[in-house]
């Protein structure tokens, strides 16, 4: 397994961080460089915003004046990454997730906060990776099919409750 750092932070009040959101996070994070053979050691950071700051970001780079769920902004390119000249890890981008929009989204759904914030976990590593839902109705598949996998190989599905994987 290759040795990964998972920065991170809580900029944001309106909702409480459930136990073990952080671990979970870096498992999520570990699960998708496993799962895509991806050796070198390396860095990511997760940010967890409200709606307003994630609005400001989403109109800043992608132009849509709107809160959104998650934000990837990757670091690499074609498998190129930054790296970190003191530890030599590959620098692979920023994770931004709206803890507003993601209860909410859980309460969609019908499952857990925890599920959810797994879910965007991972698909915003497989966007930092260079996977991208937007191109093709073939990419868009693709990526799902990666989620749901890593997401079960975690033990996180649906219909499952958090307790159940810790």
């Amino acid at each position: 397994m290759p040795k990964l750092k998972v920065m991170i932070g809580n900029n944001q009040k309106k909702v409480k961080l459930p136990k073990g959101i952080r671990p979970l996070v870096r498992k999520c994070c570990q699960a998708v460089l496993s799962e895509e053979n991806f050796t070198d050691p390396a860095e990511v950071s997760v940010l967890f915003v409200d709606n307003d700051e994630i609005q400001k970001l989403n109109k800043l780079y992608r132009s849509k004046d709107m809160p959104t769920d998650v934000l990837s902004f990757p670091l690499g390119e074609n498998g190129v990454y930054d790296i970190n000249n003191e530890t030599g890890a590959r620098l692979l981008g920023d994770v931004v997730i709206s803890m507003e929009t993601a209860l909410k989204q859980a309460k969609i759904y019908d499952h857990s906060l925890e599920r959810e914030v797994g879910f965007l976990t991972v698909h915003s590593m497989l966007h930092l990776l260079g996977y991208d839902h937007e191109t093709t109705p073939l990419e868009a598949a693709k990526m799902h099919e990666k989620e749901e996998l890593i997401l079960e190989d975690l033990g996180i599905t649906r219909e499952q409750e958090f307790t159940d994987i810790q």
